[in-house]
């Protein structure tokens, strides 16, 4: 536990323990946020083949996912570390300029 507090630059053991059920809540709220949204666009596992499907839905599920663990992050108290992890995880896949650098 020590090794992650000191890598997430955390200082007690609740603030990990929030961290880990924000990650496991939001990905299955992403999941279930998306299936109304694949049914809206109208795909569905009936009407579609499974190789376009799957690959579209996954598609849709991680913006759905990088928007909405900020929020869940911060309904646990945790929205600071969620913000910076978000700008850090978007910078490395090239996203960086969506936010404003301030030093």
């Amino acid at each position: 536990m020590e090794k992650l507090k000191q890598r997430w630059g955390i200082d007690n053991n609740w603030s990990i323990i929030a961290i880990l059920i924000v990650f496991a809540i939001n990905g299955s709220f992403a999941t279930w946020i998306a299936k109304p949204i694949t049914s809206f666009i109208g795909i569905s596992k009936e009407t579609t083949n499974l190789w376009i499907y799957w690959p579209l839905r996954i598609l849709l599920i991680f913006p759905i996912y990088q928007t909405t663990l900020p929020i869940v992050g911060w309904v646990f108290g945790q929205f600071k570390f969620f913000w910076d992890f978000e700008k850090k995880f978007l910078s490395r896949l090239g996203l960086g300029f969506l936010f404003n650098k301030q030093d």
